[in-house]
């Protein structure tokens, strides 16, 4: 490293020399500007920036490790596109790299040769995050679940008297005061997850999990400290911060003595805790974790519930979260729970693992900078939606539902937004 690098951004640097493997080493080095990731990012679809391509981003992050870790970047950095670490990189880095990307990965399924953008891209989040650049309102979200236990920073009464008003609920509609909701219950086999949306905004998908665990007779507790089942550690770029929030729900289950973590419906908190968590941990859980898809796809192949398809009426659609099918592997999962739960699904196009985004993703949603960004690169999944004719809109992710009901509001789609829970329910035979 050159002895010039200025402490300012020395913590950056140091992400590529001291901790860097040949796995980054290989990205940063492969790309052969195809251009063929274009077409397959929401935001250069709708802006058409040249710098909002996958591929210009890679460039950002290689130029500055060709300027400081590469002989040639040294002395020459004119022949290989080496770049200073300077203010104007620094912004152009936060720019394109959180505000035009939600490492939601299809452009890795349309490169040429396979280059791993959205690994790329957080290398590069994680240099402006050692040097204090991560968008203040993304990084207050982090600060309150590192400092409240959630990132909406619900107090825990509220919580608290939210659960048990819905927990009324769940009595009143199934007839028994033994249907519950149990808070903080000690050697129960599952703790269940949530996304503090859900406490907060959509209460309803919670009574929907709880009717599914009362039909299935299931052994399970909700914490009222630590239930967020999200990580926005993970999308700022801090390994530290995001250690941090995995290692307080890992001591949680621990306390409650549970066996089986089950992961609320959101994307990137699954993605985060089950399979980023032990890089940040150092260490595998000694219990196991499961999506509510997966848990869900479970009851019904061992008649644990019953469905009646039946009994919803509407034309259904998915929307993929990225994190989930993509990323996580549970098309199949995520089809076959809804179709044991309505009667007409009507794919959008393209979907599966070759969805796009609904632009939420990647911190988007908690990043009121780039709001107008967001809403406006979403336009592509409310065209995919209207050109579907479905009534309702399932996605198991809470960010994707917010989004998508910011989506429906602004581009006048007429249709309803729910959880997988909420279909589920509707279909139970109690």
């Amino acid at each position: 490293m050159s002895r010039k690098v200025s402490d300012k951004i020395r913590p950056a640097i140091d992400i590529l020399t001291k901790h860097t493997d040949s796995k980054l080493i290989t990205h940063l080095n492969s790309c052969v500007h195809c251009g063929l990731c274009q077409t397959s990012c929401l935001f250069w679809l709708t802006d058409r920036k040249p710098e909002f391509m996958p591929g210009k981003k890679v460039d950002l992050v290689a130029s500055i490790y060709r300027k400081y870790c590469t002989f040639v970047g040294r002395v020459a950095p004119g022949l290989v596109n080496a770049k200073e670490l300077d203010e104007e990189m620094i912004a152009m880095m936060v720019d394109q790299l959180f505000g035009a990307c939600t490492m939601c990965g299809r452009c890795v399924k349309h490169c040429s040769i396979g280059v791993d953008i959205p690994f790329v891209v957080k290398t590069g989040r994680r240099m402006l995050a050692a040097m204090g650049y991560v968008p203040a309102t993304l990084q207050a979200t982090v600060d309150a679940a590192v400092n409240t236990g959630n990132n909406m920073g619900i107090a825990e009464d509220e919580f608290v008297d939210t659960i048990q008003w819905m927990e009324e609920e769940l009595q009143d509609e199934m007839g028994d005061e033994n249907a519950r909701i149990p808070l903080n219950e000690s050697g129960k086999e599952i703790l269940y997850t949530l996304n503090p949306r859900e406490p907060k905004f959509f209460p309803l998908s919670i009574t929907a999990a709880a009717k599914i665990f009362y039909a299935a007779q299931a052994s399970w507790t909700l914490s009222s400290k630590m239930y967020d089942v999200t990580n926005y550690g993970y999308f700022s770029g801090n390994d530290d911060e995001a250690r941090t929030i995995a290692k307080n729900m890992f001591d949680e289950v621990e306390r409650l003595d549970s066996k089986l973590l089950v992961l609320g419906e959101c994307g990137h908190g699954s993605r985060a805790l089950r399979w980023e968590s032990p890089n940040y941990m150092k260490q595998k859980p000694d219990f196991s974790m499961t999506t509510l898809v997966e848990l869900i796809e479970e009851y019904i192949k061992s008649d644990k519930i019953k469905l009646d398809k039946s009994l919803n009426t509407k034309k259904y659609t998915i929307h993929d979260p990225c994190n989930l099918t993509r990323n996580g592997g549970l098309f199949n999962s995520l089809r076959f729970v809804v179709r044991s739960a309505v009667p007409e699904l009507i794919e959008m196009e393209p979907y599966g693992n070759d969805n796009f985004c609904c632009g939420g993703g990647g911190g988007m949603l908690a990043m009121s900078e780039y709001n107008e960004r967001r809403i406006s690169a979403g336009k592509i999944k409310a065209d995919q939606i209207k050109a579907t004719g479905a009534q309702v809109v399932i996605t198991p992710c809470h960010n994707c539902v917010d989004q998508l009901v910011q989506l429906n509001h602004t581009y006048k789609l007429g249709v309803e937004v729910k959880s997988v829970a909420e279909v589920v329910a509707d279909a139970l035979v109690v």
